[in-house]
């Protein structure tokens, strides 16, 4: 059982400064940011922010029967849960394998139930706190209310590409020699960037990928050694009652400084035609994952290839609704849309195989989902891409970019699509 406490917060941004500093001290952290100020329009967003510290219990497992380890875990918790599902829970779903090089050594699966939350919308703060630590409510909101930034560690990582140009180029061909022969349609093809030795400001790093991007799903989030600095324009799943909605982003265009350039970009992009047809052909994998779980005739496109704009880019999302019956699992409506079709390709599976065979890179949580259960079986969950990844414990940092590969591909313009995608990254790292 929780006690909550509601409070009126006078200057938002500040508290959600002081609340990032305060968090620190605690082992778990996920902080989850929509940044509203920047995304007013965006729909479906419960909170402005939440934060959720302190594990009193957790779930930590490799792909193995992973979703029946947290269907029991989340069944019999009853509670809020935060964490996150790595891309190769795809081994615990289909019959795939992840060989590749592992850098980050992150588990594949990580939840925990926080004693401590904190939910922000617009200037009213809840804070949910399990009963046996309700007295330390008013010390903690004391102690975040005074809580200020700490000495600044400089940065230090020399950033490698996994990939050479030649290399990716290369591997984009064959890409397209698997799509001529007809055995996918689409993949999404990624490339890693990573420091070894690398020594940086978990925290500061995070804030500047966020005031680059001001993105609606940004993550701060800490278990122990293992850290995600998520600038993500994406949500992957969210489930609302009955009603579950998928919101897939294929599509990119650069922003520019001057505002008639910035125009012809955003309408270049909404009419570019492989652009579109990238963008639908995951409409359709979404809505056949959909409706493994949906109610009959549910599963609807609410809006096809709409155009948002983002501070560094523009991006083509369409968002796909379903019903399903209040007897279904919440995490059985994951595990069969998992993973998320907008970083796989089309047929899944064969894409999956082949996106293992071409890139060097194990996935790990890039390309995953960070989220939340509620204790009533909701659930929200982003993709987890524009995001840098750090092994505090062996200093390994790593990010990776990508692109969707179709018959109209020009490898040369997937490369440049990954390095716009990375220019966020490389500026707060260097």
């Amino acid at each position: 059982m929780r006690t909550i406490r509601k409070q009126s917060l006078s200057n938002i941004s500040e508290f959600k400064n002081q609340l990032l500093h305060w968090a620190q001290q605690f082992r778990e952290v996920v902080f989850l940011d929509s940044n509203t100020n920047y995304n007013s329009s965006r729909k479906y967003a419960n909170y402005d922010f939440i934060l959720a510290v302190d594990a009193l219990t957790s779930i930590k497992t490799d792909y193995t029967n992973a979703f029946i380890d947290l269907h029991q875990y989340q069944s019999q918790t009853n509670d809020w849960l935060f964490g996150y599902l790595s891309y190769d829970l795809k081994n615990d779903i289909e019959d795939l394998k992840s060989n590749n090089n592992d850098g980050l050594q992150f588990p594949d699966l990580f939840f925990f139930q926080p004693k401590k939350l904190f939910l922000v919308k617009e200037n009213q703060l809840e804070m949910h706190y399990l009963n046996m630590c309700d007295d330390e409510v008013d010390s903690d909101f004391e102690e975040i209310l005074s809580s200020t930034s700490s000495f600044q560690l400089p940065t230090s990582c020399i950033i490698n590409q996994r990939i050479s140009k030649e290399n990716y180029l290369s591997k984009v061909e064959k890409m397209l020699e698997h799509i001529h022969r007809g055995d996918i349609y689409e993949a999404n093809f990624c490339m890693e960037f990573y420091a070894e030795n690398a020594v940086i400001d978990t925290l500061e790093i995070y804030k500047k990928l966020n005031i680059i991007s001001e993105p609606p799903f940004a993550v701060y989030f800490k278990n122990n050694t293992d850290y995600l600095l998520c600038a993500s324009p994406e949500r992957y799943l969210k489930k609302e009652g009955l009603k579950v909605i998928s919101q897939p982003i294929k599509g990119t265009a650069k922003r520019s400084f001057d505002i008639e350039s910035d125009e012809v970009s955003k309408t270049e992009l909404e009419n570019n035609p492989k652009e579109r047809s990238e963008n639908i052909m995951i409409v359709d994998l979404v809505r056949n994952d959909l409706s493994k779980t949906a109610t009959k005739a549910s599963v609807n496109v609410e809006e096809l290839c709409g155009i948002y704009t983002f501070k560094q880019v523009h991006q083509m999302i369409s968002t796909i609704v379903s019903e399903v019956e209040n007897t279904t699992s919440p995490v059985e409506i994951i595990q069969t849309t998992f993973p998320m079709g907008s970083m796989t390709g089309a047929p899944k599976i064969s894409a999956m195989n082949i996106i293992e065979n071409l890139e060097e890179t194990k996935r790990g949580l890039y390309s995953g989902a960070v989220g939340y259960f509620t204790p009533n079986g909701d659930f929200d969950f982003n993709v987890v891409i524009r995001s840098i990844l750090y092994n505090f414990k062996n200093q390994y940092l790593s990010f990776s970019v990508g692109s969707a590969i179709t018959s109209k591909s020009i490898p040369e313009s997937e490369y440049d699509e990954c390095l716009l995608k990375a220019k966020a990254m490389f500026e707060v790292l260097q």
